[in-house]
Formats: structure tokens, sequence, C-alpha cells
């Protein structure tokens, strides 16, 4: 899989080990860069460059995973989940066919954001009768008022 990563300098060092653990899993992962203060800038490009399907998905880090979030959901077609736990990087991806997760570097364990990801890179969205009309709702939201 290919994945997109980016944060801001706070979450450097947090997000090189992650990339790492992320490579011994196989996956292609391209780092967007940590340098810019202003975390919104890394968070967007990040975003559009999953929701062009450059990559398959996106992993971005800040101090909460609060702030890359809010910046990345701005983007049409991309759609961020902030994850504290391996259920919710599960069900980011398998009930809400999220393409981004964010995990905070001051909030989240190492060990934790590992699990995380990991179980985020390892499931696939499948539309169901449950789900896919809640995730249809908010496409068809987002395509009317972002244009």
């Amino acid at each position: 899989m290919k994945v997109a990563v980016g944060c801001d300098p706070n979450a450097q060092a947090y997000k090189e080990e992650m990339i790492e653990f992320m490579k011994g899993l196989g996956h292609e992962v391209s780092d967007f860069g940590s340098e810019d203060p202003i975390y919104a800038n890394v968070a967007v490009e990040v975003a559009e460059a999953v929701a062009a399907k450059k990559y398959d998905r996106g992993v971005l880090f800040c101090g909460t995973g609060i702030g890359v979030m809010l910046a990345a959901n701005k983007v049409k077609g991309a759609y961020a989940a902030n994850t504290l736990n391996v259920y919710s990087a599960k069900r980011a991806c398998l009930s809400n066919n999220c393409n981004i997760i964010t995990l905070g570097s001051q909030v989240t364990g190492n060990m934790l954001a590992k699990e995380i990801i990991e179980a985020y890179l390892d499931c696939e969205y499948e539309y169901t009768g449950r789900s896919g009309p809640k995730v249809d709702a908010i496409v068809g939201y987002e395509t009317k008022s972002m244009k």
C-alpha cells in the first residue's frame, strides 16, 4: 500500500519511527515533511495527494492529532479520523471509509501508535447495507457543499 505521511515539527521523531514501522510492514511510504510550523500546510498537502488517489492512505501526526485532522478534512475527498485506539482505527476504515488517520505524538504512546497504524492499514472498506448509506450521505453532502 502507498502511504503519504506528514507532521508538524513537534512530531518529527515520532513520525520517523512510525515511517520505519510502516516500511517494516511492507508499505511504500512517502514523507511529506515536518518543517512547517503551520501543520495545516502539510496536512492539506497529504490530504490532496490522498484525495487525488496518488496514495492509498494517509497518516498525519501533530501533538494531539486534532489539528491535522481538521485541516485534512477541509480537502474534498479527504476523510480523516483522529484515532485513539485500535478499535477506532478499524472502524475509521471499515465503517467510515476514512482514507487518512491522525495521531497525537503527545497523547498516544509509540507502541499503541504502531498497533493503531497496523490495524488501520490492515483493513479495507467494504460497502454494506449498514455503513454504505451513511458514507454515501457524507459524500453527498460534501459534493453539494464543497464546490
